[in-house]
């Protein structure tokens, strides 16, 4: 009985019931005898190593008849080779249980008679003794509802959660075994091991908390486990069972193992779960939540609460989280899932497909097989061409091939410029051109314009090099004399003397400036991929990349220079290469001419700074009267004290209707970081509670740095209007160009309850006036303004983010939707990827702070606004299933901008439902 080695929860017996006045022997069952009339209690004991007990509680108890009869169906199951010793151990728990309530009931006794005489001296004392029998009465009868509650509901489902490890795939073991084979030393595992050999590394202080509990279990205090143990922990720790997990999570809290815990103890687990995720403000306010949870859960004020509480809370965290779930919706399309469930043939598939994928890029088809079909006719022409020339019975196909190329490499070399004549493609995409044209896909195809440029200067120079120079040099003199000296002239020049010419060297200077340019543009180069030692780190980065790329002006005057001394042409209008390039290169030249002007008259002057956590700059600045844009447009921005010529664009987000103007910047590149320094060195420091807040007063204004802007600049998102509903996703920094189209709806919300209370005060009044032309024009012209902003029903905004810092960015933005859209049109979900998704044991605690915080305050504890936060990320299929079946035969369009992983997922998904059903999907990303 004794044996220290067993588990303390083990040792905790179930409620044990028997009559007040039944005697109890050695030999007779409790409860075997029993007077209706008589009172029962409901005993907890704890027995102690040195076969001392412990009385836990004394509490009122319904009426359980424990005989021979209530153990056969647990004996029923086992062979019949055990029933005789399963029939000798229940009759020594009996025993035990007879003999321990009798010491009970004595203890009992003895306690109220103690109690009584000193009620007897004091009657106040008396009170104070009432009071707490009450509050355990009290407690015991919402222990029963609880209990009765879980029976009912079916709470198991429910309990899914508390895992410990969140993927227990079939080989885990396996794994933890091989772990533990590389970490033991001597054949045991050491306590500071424990975590990254069980998979919990980043959450070590976490998981050595766990250890601890298991190893309170066996009344051990070790430092170091065998592999057997550590099979007997794992064992535990993935356990199945909802009741296992929760008793080990109790346990992690109540060290001193005495069944309750307290509020120092839900504070420190606050603290703990708190670190393992990353928050480090829920450390800052641990206590206050810590109070939280024991106002709900102690409303006795015992000041403790018990395992029982605990379950309770978890089985109410759904009823406190009823706010901002994700995507609730009241209804399923179900025809419209069976259909995508149809099984058809393979032919079917494929045309399916094909007709599908037609319906998508039709736009992009046809753009592109133009724009090869043009580069197949330059090339087929110059080919033929100068199969005509002499020179062809010297340089043969080489010298075709590398003037085809030349001609397909003058009409890329114009074309490449106009994707980025931004304000020209900002009016053309406002046209009716724009349903035929993929105006937003400009930057992917200045992009493979380029990648035909670097082919073309393959073909073009590498036979040059390669093939007809060599022919020309080692052809005879008669032969040259007969077809190639009235184009090189006399003597036959030597390999030096074509590659020293100036058309020799024109042609290998733009390939060295090229061949610079086009590295630095790459993604490794331009986003710091690679990392090189001081000082050749300078060559990367969004500086490098902006200042090589302007080696294209040396480019093209040498492009020029280049086709005006052609050998083989001699009439000057047949050298062509300044008619490709003229109207093109104009265009481009006006149109940074007109950003040089405009910039200089679109003064702004800064009206507010901040920095928030994450190292994002955001500056608010007065709106120029001429500067009129949508929502979702960008436009570039300048601070001469960085850069008297660098321009990067950034998201506006303020909305239309705003007296001002705001961008926010996230420090990614050597731009971004001197501009973040420069504004912290002129700025006041941040004002305590404000977030990091740098304000730009009366006395600061003159000391800020001077801004340009040039803008706005057209992008994918400021098409939101034509769409029934949107799907708005955001990662990071990517949520900007989403914030002013959350604000442009807000706004519009406010209008259409204004226009709606118009339309009422229109309509009494109309009914009084006599004209009836009147009453029949105005109403009408108020619902068709009406029936323009309401386009989009709906609007759902998804913003994920690594930081729990980042929700200070746009916390303001995310009160104002919550309290003035009453009518649903915005809903909006906030996904921290740094805290464990929901159910884990980590972030158990912080979900159920969580949903207490909300359900008492209506604030959520990590994004410190009315908008709930979700942990880990968000299951995309799920959210646009969901979206499909709740907007059946809608048109959503789905907005993205952030990492390209998530836009292929988000792409691929939309491809998929939109076979599936009636509901379609157009995807958008945000390019820059």
């Amino acid at each position: 009985m004794g044996d220290g080695s067993l588990p303390t929860h083990e040792r905790r017996w179930a409620s044990d019931t028997i009559p007040a006045n039944t005697i109890l022997s050695a030999t007779t069952s409790p409860g075997t005898e029993y007077n209706s009339a008589e009172e029962f209690v409901e005993v907890t004991l704890d027995l102690q190593d040195d076969d001392t007990i412990i009385l836990r509680s004394v509490e009122p108890a319904t009426v359980i008849n424990v005989d021979q009869g209530s153990d056969t169906s647990v004996s029923a199951s086992r062979s019949p080779t055990t029933r005789s010793s399963s029939n000798r151990l229940r009759q020594f728990s009996q025993e035990l249980k007879a003999e321990a309530v009798a010491k009970a009931r004595q203890f009992s006794q003895e306690l109220k008679a103690e109690l009584r005489k000193f009620s007897w001296g004091n009657g106040h004392a008396s009170q104070t003794v009432n009071g707490f029998d009450s509050a355990l009465a009290a407690r015991a009868l919402r222990k029963q509802r609880a209990q009765l509650d879980r029976t009912r509901s079916g709470a198991h489902k429910a309990l899914r959660g508390l895992r410990f490890i969140s993927n227990n795939k079939a080989n885990a073991w396996e794994e933890v075994e091989n772990k533990f084979n590389k970490l033991a030393k001597d054949g045991y595992l050491f306590r500071s091991d424990f975590a990254q050999c069980i998979g919990m590394k980043d959450s070590k202080e976490f998981a050595l908390e766990m250890f601890d509990a298991l190893s309170r279990r066996r009344r051990l205090k070790v430092e170091k486990i065998s592999k057997d143990e550590l099979y007997e922990y794992w064992s535990q720790i993935t356990d199945q069972s909802f009741d296992s997990r929760l008793q080990i999570f109790f346990d992690m809290v109540d060290k001193n193992e005495d069944g309750r815990i307290t509020e120092a103890e839900v504070k420190e687990i606050i603290m703990l779960s708190a670190s393992a995720n990353k928050l480090s403000r829920l450390k800052e306010q641990a206590e206050e939540y810590a109070a939280l949870i024991m106002e709900e859960l102690d409303p006795e004020r015992l000041g403790y609460i018990e395992l029982w509480q605990l379950e309770t809370l978890l089985l109410q965290k759904d009823t406190y989280l009823s706010y901002s779930q994700a995507l609730s919706y009241t209804s399923q399309a179900l025809s419209q899932n069976l259909h995508g469930l149809r099984k058809k043939g393979r032919i079917r598939r494929m045309s399916t497909k094909l007709v599908y994928y037609l319906e998508e890029n039709w736009k992009r088809i046809w753009v592109v097989s133009l724009w090869i079909m043009v580069m197949i006719g330059l090339f087929t022409w110059k080919f033929f061409q100068y199969k005509q020339k002499s020179a062809f019975n010297v340089m043969g196909y080489c010298l075709l091939t590398a003037k085809g190329a030349a001609e397909t490499l003058k009409f890329n070399m114009a074309l490449i410029l106009m994707p980025v004549c931004r304000n020209t493609i900002t009016w053309l995409r406002s046209t009716k051109l724009g349903l035929f044209v993929p105006f937003d896909d400009n930057i992917n195809f200045h992009k493979t314009i380029a990648a035909a440029i670097l082919i073309g200067v393959i073909l073009h120079v590498g036979n040059h090099l390669a093939c007809d120079f060599p022919r020309l040099i080692s052809s005879s003199n008669d032969n040259y004399r007969k077809f190639l000296k009235n184009d090189f002239g006399s003597p036959k020049p030597t390999y030096i003397d074509l590659v020293k010419g100036t058309e020799g060297v024109t042609g290998v200077l733009m390939v060295i400036f090229m061949a610079i340019a086009f590295t630095l543009a790459t993604r490794w180069f331009r986003r710091n991929l690679i990392k090189l030692p001081k000082p050749f780190d300078r060559i990367t980065g969004f500086n490098a990349f902006w200042y090589s790329h302007h080696l294209f002006v040396i480019v093209y005057v040498l492009l020029i220079i280049h086709g005006e001394f052609l050998y083989l042409v001699h009439i000057w209008y047949r050298r062509t290469t300044w008619m490709y390039l003229a109207v093109p290169v104009l265009l481009y030249a006006g149109e940074r001419i007109l950003r040089f002007f405009r910039s200089g008259f679109s003064t702004v002057r800064l009206l507010k700074v901040a920095i928030y956590p994450g190292g994002v700059l955001t500056l608010q600045m007065s709106k120029p009267p001429q500067f009129r844009y949508k929502s979702g447009q960008y436009m570039f921005v300048q601070c001469p004290a960085v850069s008297p010529f660098e321009w990067h664009p950034f998201s506006i987000t303020s909305a239309p209707g705003d007296d001002y103007l705001s961008v926010h910047i996230r420090q990614l590149g050597d731009w971004t970081q001197a501009l973040k320094r420069l504004f912290s060195e002129v700025c006041e420091p941040p004002v305590a509670g404000k977030s990091g807040l740098l304000r730009a007063d009366e006395a600061t204004k003159k000391s800020l740095p001077k801004l340009l802007i040039d803008g706005p600049y057209g992008a994918p998102a400021q098409d939101y209007s034509k769409y029934d509903v949107l799907l708005l996703v955001g990662l990071g920094i990517g949520a900007t160009p989403f914030i002013s189209i959350l604000k442009d709806l807000l706004n519009n919300i406010v209008k259409m309850e204004e226009q709606a209370d118009s339309v009422s005060d229109t309509s009494k009044a109309s009914d009084v006036s006599v004209a009836s032309s009147n009453e029949s024009t105005t109403p009408n012209r108020v619902p068709s303004k009406r029936k323009k902003t309401l386009k989009t029903t709906n609007a759902y905004f998804y913003w994920v983010t690594r930081e729990q810092g980042s929700f200070d960015w746009f916390k303001g933005v995310m009160n104002e939707v919550a309290e003035l859209d009453q009518r649903g049109v915005i809903e909006m979900h906030n996904y921290l990827t740094s805290v464990y998704e929901e159910g884990d044991a980590r972030s158990a605690l912080i979900t159920m702070v969580q949903a207490l915080n909300h359900a008492k305050n209506g604030v959520d504890i990590v994004s410190g606004t009315r908008v709930r936060t979700h942990f880990a990320r968000p299951k995309w299929k799920n959210v646009l299933s969901k979206l499909s079946s709740k907007h059946c035969n809608a048109r959503i369009g789905v907005f993205y901008c952030g990492a390209p992983v998530l836009a292929k997922e988000l792409s691929k998904l939309c491809y998929e439902l939109n076979q599936k059903g009636s509901t379609k999907f157009e995807f958008h990303k945000e390019h820059f």
